[in-house]
């Protein structure tokens, strides 16, 4: 391969922190193996490779709280190269990058029943405050990240920076966009779901592969393929310079999947989709910076959480894939019909549905999120008034459950609602109507849909039929087809949305431009797309 990025035996510290860029790349040196002490000098430990091969990665923030995660794996694509025995590992935070000001330190064993992966729920930290932690396996020192804690409960906030993103195919294309996170302005970052794609990675992708990935199905499948996407060096610099929260989407298991149903449930039954889905869920866990609320019960995995950042913003991370029914109409596009109309039929489930509009109600914040999966708003991809055509992935495929949030929110009069989303490989701004068949309906949220790492190849502003979409759906104010990442800047008087571009991601390197903006102000769900230059300072 000729990527050194993915070729284990070229990984190593050095290679990571000459593509780290901001904030990590000062951090390692000979005085640090010597300030955490060798507590396991065993013959086991002495002998150990260097096992940080997939980087560090914090999340899920508190006001006094973080989860640090990382994953021993000195072979990393073949199973991760551990012996079948826990393994101690040290860890140690900070408040400064050379770790002479250590605030909390302690071990955790690494479980070969877990992928020799790592948690850590550290606790007693200082609200809205920026730490540093490290690792250390036998004599071997990990990266050094960066993380955030939450502000206090009710706090007074005054502003937050964030980005969101999706859906990295690993094969068709660079995580530049990545490398380009990793230096914004971030408090946290959240990630909407396909952070691994489960289908066939082949060699005539645009990333060298010496040979074809199948399908995965396995444990030890789905460990390499998520080994795989995690040794890019882009990829472990946004993981190490800021907190991320994560939900998951269809790919993480198998392509739009619902519920116990597969996407080929003719080749799958139900008993062996459950069989994968509790194996991917573990090594979703295994590879993500979540606390053990999250811990897979078999083939169930509590997903969905609200985290509130002060009085400022409450994010609430939804599950549209586990509780969901099934996509009517055999899934595809199609034009509404009474199985899809069916206003009995769920996306969310009705537990979690209850908890988001209860959540929702209850809110003090200025700003409710709901960060989730597929496009929220109506999408009719039919041109003419005489034809209609949705995604019966999406929350168009259950307008029943879509309508009783919407119902809530205007009857509740919940203001300031903003709907992230991925899945589409594309970016749009849309205004969520209480009632999308009246054209003068008002607007009770508004929803920022976020474009692809890399899914979908370099993509193009626009598509032959973006004017006609746009006419079709005159609350879609925004689409365009180019990769990237969205940053949102939050303030309690106005919220700002960047969509962030690259012009390919075929080949390493490309810039980054910010491609439009969009105010929200306080108590008004409407866009208002800026120019660049009147854009809030960061």
């Amino acid at each position: 391969m000729k990527d050194s990025n993915h070729n284990s035996k070229k990984f190593n510290r050095r290679n990571f922190l000459k593509k780290t860029g901001k904030g990590v790349g000062i951090v390692l040196g000979a005085s640090i193996v010597n300030t955490i002490p060798m507590n396991f000098a065993s013959a086991q430990s002495k002998r150990l490779s260097y096992p940080f091969t997939l980087g560090i990665a914090s999340g899920d923030p508190l006001q006094d709280s973080v989860v640090l995660w990382t994953r021993l794996a000195p072979d990393p694509l073949n199973g991760g190269g551990m012996s079948p025995h826990p393994f101690p590992v040290q860890w140690e935070v900070s408040l400064d990058p050379e770790f002479k000001k250590v605030v909390k330190r302690g071990t955790e064993v690494s479980k070969p029943q877990l992928g020799h992966s790592v948690h850590v729920e550290v606790n007693g930290l200082d609200a809205s405050s920026w730490y540093y932690y490290r690792f250390k396996a036998g004599s071997e020192i990990s990266p050094v990240g960066r993380t955030k804690t939450a502000p206090a409960l009710h706090s007074q906030v005054e502003k937050l920076n964030f980005a969101f993103a999706s859906c990295q195919n690993w094969p068709t294309g660079y995580y530049t966009a990545y490398q380009h996170m990793a230096k914004d302005d971030l408090d946290l970052v959240i990630h909407l779901g396909d952070y691994i794609y489960e289908g066939t990675h082949n060699s005539n992708g645009v990333r060298p592969i010496e040979k074809d990935f199948p399908e995965i199905y396995t444990i030890d499948d789905y460990r390499n393929r998520y080994a795989l996407y995690k040794l890019d060096s882009d990829l472990q610099a946004a993981h190490a310079n800021f907190p991320w929260l994560v939900t998951l989407d269809d790919h993480e298991v198998d392509n739009n999947w619902a519920g116990d149903v597969p996407q080929d449930p003719e080749k799958q039954s139900e008993e062996a989709f459950l069989k994968r889905r509790a194996i991917a869920f573990q090594a979703y866990y295994e590879h993500m910076p979540l606390r053990r609320t999250s811990f897979p019960n078999g083939s169930s995995m509590q997903i969905y959480r609200r985290l509130s950042f002060g009085n400022l913003v409450d994010i609430s991370l939804l599950d549209t894939r586990q509780y969901r029914d099934d996509q009517a109409n055999g899934d595809g596009w199609d034009s509404p019909t009474p199985e899809s109309q069916d206003p009995s039929r769920t996306l969310l489930g009705e537990k979690q549905e209850r908890w988001l509009l209860d959540g929702l109600a209850s809110s003090q914040a200025k700003w409710k999120v709901l960060a989730q999966q597929v496009f929220f708003a109506r999408r009719d991809g039919a041109i003419g008034p005489e034809k209609e055509s949705y995604s019966m992935d999406a929350w168009d495929g259950y307008p029943g459950a879509r309508q009783r949030v919407l119902n809530f929110l205007e009857e509740k009069n919940v203001s300031n609602t903003v709907v992230l989303t991925g899945d589409v490989h594309t970016s749009w701004a849309n205004e969520v109507k209480a009632n999308f068949d009246e054209e003068n309906s008002k607007n009770v949220a508004v929803e920022f849909v976020g474009t692809s790492i890399t899914s979908g190849g370099d993509g193009s502003d626009v598509n032959s039929n973006t004017e006609q979409i746009l006419q079709e759906n005159p609350h879609i104010k925004f689409f365009s087809n180019q990769r990237g990442y969205v940053r949102c800047k939050l303030t309690q008087q106005k919220w700002q949305t960047d969509y962030l571009v690259v012009p390919y991601v075929s080949r390493p390197g490309a810039p980054i431009e910010t491609r439009t903006s969009f105010i929200v102000e306080d108590g008004k769900s409407s866009l208002q797309q800026i120019k660049t230059e009147e854009a809030l300072p960061v």
